[in-house]
């Protein structure tokens, strides 16, 4: 099962900020450390943690943690 702490986890990893600092409101810009190349490495942290390929139309639409995980569930990823 993939836990909500695990998928903020890996924006923590992907951004360097403690994971107290995710949340589904946490938007694309909403921060410093989110920008278009830690965007890119978030990627493929979820790629890599996931197991998935994300597809570039996808990749472009995740602007904010709560879409991400929208988004997700259409490679089979549900976080509960």
């Amino acid at each position: 099962m993939n836990t909500t702490a695990q998928f903020h986890g890996v924006f923590a990893k992907a951004f360097e900020i403690p994971v107290d600092n995710v949340n589904d409101q946490l938007e694309y810009q909403g921060i410093a450390e989110w920008d278009s190349m830690s965007h890119l490495v978030l990627v493929t942290e979820l790629e890599n943690s996931y197991e998935i390929s994300i597809d570039m139309e996808d990749i472009l639409e995740m602007g904010s943690v709560e879409k991400i995980r929208v988004i997700l569930q259409k490679y089979g990823v549900e976080i509960q």
